[in-house]
């Protein structure tokens, strides 16, 4: 296969991987509503339907990561995707609540696998001046993903019932396996061996010379270390406020993150270089921002899609059509402002759309029951164009700050971030929600409970938004701590 075709063969996969994971979260979080009324759940256990998937991609993507750097990062891929078809088809036959949370979990797997590996095999695939504009390609698929999850999840769910979406889940699993199966080069690995030079940069931790024969062994207690740390942080921080056990597991997850970042510090087979957050001011604060970014407007579409259905009455595929202006916008802005950031300042594109999103987010703390629906889709409209703004510079810039052979990890890192923004986000509603409405099942929940939760909920993220502000102001444009390729 010449480098061109390499080139589109590897972009494809990553556009095709890229739309089947957020296609099918976006699908199920509009029939969460239905969901809940067929199991009779309450509403504050709704948002596990997301979360679940997202903790096992935040608990095992680094790992994953840092097995594929030193194995085969196509093997990790094409498993990943089989993994996540397999239990799509499995979910079909879920008969209660609880069944269907152990099956997102283990959907969640195969998505830390794709998470871990889709971007780092694009990055390598790429020179440095065309990043950018595939990022930012690779970025919109992931909201054409978004946005067609809740128009075809709505009318399934309405016509077919919301089992179907993972039919649909199913078979673009099935065609990303074949895909990435048949037309990666099989040494998509950590050596680069089929893909051209993108130019030379540091070697090693921090740009120090590695024992590389050392290195490129996994390290098999630093990574149960992290899984196990984030399981019980994450978990306990889902759950805050619930039960005594939550504050057991929030304490147990940090006293196992630290244990980890000083085993990290010391050993010579690291699955995340955490020295380079400390070198590198411009990583740092790229990731935070990320964090921060998506914990504060992840939880959009899924509280505006229960505002749409439970209180103002919509059915489940007209709350999917008002609901893909958002990722629509992004799909559309994304390829632009990747394109933008290999010319211009990526920090500063990335600022302007947090801006934009925090614009946004204030505005939603005054939604009532009594709000036009042009309130809603005007908000959506500028959280779409903010978003796709912040997006692809952001990603651009974290990849530009590490050398090839680590980018599977730090596409793992931008991964956990973003999950990990995903996760408190989807936290800060359960913790919301159970406050105002307990046990009581989304279908019995009166007008104000829920629009007296969305107020508060839109209050904090419009909070983090704002500090996700100033840490994306706070890099350097040319700092010394910047790989450069």
């Amino acid at each position: 296969m010449n480098n061109k075709a390499t080139e589109n063969a590897v972009l494809i996969v990553a556009i095709v991987t890229s739309f089947v994971v957020t296609f099918a979260g976006s699908a199920l979080n509009i029939a969460a509503p239905s969901i809940g009324m067929e199991f009779h759940t309450k509403a504050s256990l709704l948002g596990w339907i997301m979360t679940a998937f997202m903790l096992c991609v935040v608990a095992f993507s680094l790992p994953f990561g840092r097995l594929a750097d030193i194995t085969s990062r196509k093997k990790v891929l094409v498993i990943g995707v089989a993994i996540f078809g397999f239990f799509s088809i499995v979910a079909l036959f879920a008969n209660s609540f609880e069944i269907l949370i152990l099956l997102r979990v283990l959907q969640g797997l195969g998505g830390a696998m794709i998470s871990a590996t889709n971007m780092a095999i694009l990055v390598d695939a790429f020179p440095r001046e065309k990043r950018g504009r595939v990022i930012g390609i690779t970025v919109a698929s992931t909201y054409i993903g978004l946005s067609a999850g809740p128009i075809i999840g709505g009318v399934i769910t309405h016509y077919l019932g919301w089992r179907f979406i993972f039919v649909a889940a199913a078979l673009l699993a099935v065609f990303s396996f074949i895909m990435a199966a048949t037309k990666l080069p099989s040494g998509t690995h950590d050596e680069g061996a089929q893909f051209p030079s993108t130019g030379g940069v540091a070697e090693g931790r921090g740009g120090l010379p590695e024992k590389s024969s050392i290195r490129k062994q996994l390290n098999p207690i630093g990574s149960l270390l992290y899984i196990v740390a984030i399981l019980f942080f994450m978990y306990g921080l889902t759950s805050f406020t619930q039960n005594v056990l939550s504050y057991v597991f929030t304490a147990v997850g940090i006293v196992l993150l630290v244990l980890f970042v000083r085993n990290e510090l010391r050993t010579e087979r690291p699955i995340l270089e955490v020295r380079l957050f400390k070198s590198n001011i411009n990583y740092l604060l790229s990731n935070l921002a990320a964090l921060f970014n998506y914990a504060a407007t992840f939880a959009i579409s899924y509280l505006v899609s229960i505002y749409l259905q439970v209180v103002m009455g919509y059915d489940a595929s007209i709350t999917g059509i008002i609901l893909i202006t958002q990722p629509l916008l992004q799909a559309i802005c994304s390829p632009f402002s990747g394109r933008l950031s290999d010319r211009k300042s990526p920090y500063l594109i990335a600022s302007i759309g947090m801006a934009l999103c925090a614009v946004s987010l204030f505005s939603y703390i005054f939604v009532g029951a009594d709000s036009g629906l042009a309130h809603v889709v005007i908000n959506l409209v500028v959280v779409g164009v903010g978003f796709g703004l912040f997006s692809s510079p952001n990603t651009n810039a974290i990849m530009s700050c590490v050398p090839p052979k680590d980018y599977s990890v730090a596409s793992s890192v931008t991964s956990t971030m973003r999950s990990m923004g995903q996760v408190i986000s989807m936290a800060i509603i359960t913790i919301i929600m159970n406050a105002y409405m307990g046990a009581t099942p989304i279908d019995e929940a009166g007008d104000a409970s829920i629009i007296g939760s969305m107020q508060v909920a839109f209050t904090v993220f419009c909070a983090l938004c704002v500090l996700g502000i100033f840490l994306s102001l706070g890099r350097k444009q040319n700092g010394s701590s910047e790989t450069k390729e």
